[in-house]
């Protein structure tokens, strides 16, 4: 998005780019997709945001519904399931990668690595939920941005350079847009709209599901993944464990797995692997004389549709009261220790992943030393050689076609 947007298109200046992108990572939400929203609705008013915030989600949408159905189809050919038994222990590398990529941008203090390392234990010898570590995170930051205000003073977006660029469209000198000055009447009528959207899509599928119904409480549950997911797809990914897994039953750890091993493969966002939970999870509450496809589709457009609904609203009512917030310590400390909780959480999540494909029979079942190298090699790639994650996607896939092909032979 930097290159095409700033470097190639100019419509939006390095700073108005970087001030976009710092406001999304202080937000909830898939940021990616914030900040695409955020840049057509700065342009082109709402239409723009919604058109560009909406194209952003739906390809990625229409790629998981595929092959989520080709996954339960087909999922026990061989030839699949040998694709998935070497994408699987590459998941374990990928999140580790990920837990490292963000603790090195985030965890900038020993309290900070403190934090992340109370939670990995909370999470992972307790059990906590990850709402409560959230709002312990962010009760730890606001302590620390009145007491240590140097350790929990945000950092830099991403690394991004600043550089000597042409005029843009959206330049540092650019006067907001009408459209985007904040105004309490407009605020008001953002909101009201989006929650009168929420209210009708979550009431019509009551009224023709019930409150227990899989697709109402997806809609539910999504929603409140939705307003979890500071620091992106990989710190809200437990939540939706806990509650896809164990709590609804919606899922097995197996297919929790294999979903995140879809999901990367796929372009768009990783947070879109909530459209295979929501594909898988309304299969599995029964078909009911209806085809796979179409009750699995329902399922994913469902948890998109919830998932992603509050992203839309963040940034519409949101955008114009960046300059209000951004910069502010008491505004952005207890993001900074959320961010480092989610660096604990996410290591979780790779134990979680790690336990499930080396020892899939569970303890003191036989240890899969086969998965552990074909990890090794990933985490190699990724560690030592800098390989992107759909290469290392790829070659692991092969390695695992290719021993199913020996094993079949």
């Amino acid at each position: 998005m930097h290159r095409e947007l700033v470097d190639e298109k100019h419509w939006i200046s390095e700073q108005r780019f970087l001030h976009a992108l710092n406001f999304c990572m202080l937000l909830p939400g898939p940021e990616a997709t914030q900040l695409a929203t955020y840049i057509g609705w700065l342009m082109h008013r709402t239409w723009g945001g919604l058109v560009a915030g909406i194209l952003f989600v739906l390809p990625s949408l229409a790629v998981l519904i595929a092959l989520s159905w080709v996954y339960l189809a087909f999922g026990r050919v061989p030839a699949v399931a040998g694709l998935l038994y070497g994408i699987k222990p590459a998941v374990v590398a990928i999140v580790l990668h990920a837990a490292w990529r963000i603790g090195t941008r985030a965890l900038k203090h020993p309290l900070l690595w403190l934090l992340a390392a109370a939670a990995f234990v909370a999470i992972f010898a307790f059990a906590v939920p990850f709402p409560a570590i959230v709002l312990g995170a962010a009760i730890a930051g606001a302590l620390g941005g009145r007491y240590a205000p140097r350790a929990f003073a945000a950092s830099g977006a991403h690394g991004v350079r600043s550089r000597a660029h042409p005029p843009a469209l959206i330049d540092d000198a650019t006067p907001t847009p009408p459209h985007a000055r904040y105004t309490p009447s407009r605020l008001a009528k953002v909101i009201g709209t989006f929650l009168l959207l929420w209210a009708a899509a979550l009431g019509a599928l009551t009224l023709r599901f019930g409150w227990d119904g899989a697709l109402t409480q997806m809609g539910w549950f999504f929603t409140k993944a939705a307003l979890l997911t500071f620091g992106g797809a990989y710190a809200v990914l437990p939540y939706v464990y806990q509650g896809a897994v164990e709590s609804y039953g919606w899922l097995t750890p197996g297919q929790m797995i294999d979903g995140l091993a879809l999901g990367e493969t796929t372009p768009g966002p990783l947070i879109m692997v909530v459209a295979f939970v929501g594909f898988v999870g309304n299969v599995t509450r029964g078909l009911d004389g209806d085809t796979l496809l179409a009750v699995g589709a329902a399922g994913a457009c469902v948890a998109t549709f919830f998932t992603f609904l509050p992203s839309y609203l963040f940034i519409l009512a949101g955008g114009p009261m960046v300059e209000s917030t951004h910069g502010q310590l008491r505004f952005t400390a207890p993001l900074t220790g959320i961010t480092a909780a989610v660096v604990g959480v996410i290591v979780n999540l790779a134990a979680f992943f790690a336990w499930h494909v080396f020892a899939p029979g569970g303890a003191p079942g036989p240890v899969d030393f086969v998965a552990i190298a074909i990890t090794a090699l990933a985490a190699i790639a990724l560690f030592r050689y800098k390989v992107g994650v759909i290469p290392v996607i790829v070659g692991c896939g092969l390695i695992g076609l290719a021993l199913g092909t020996l094993r079949g032979a």
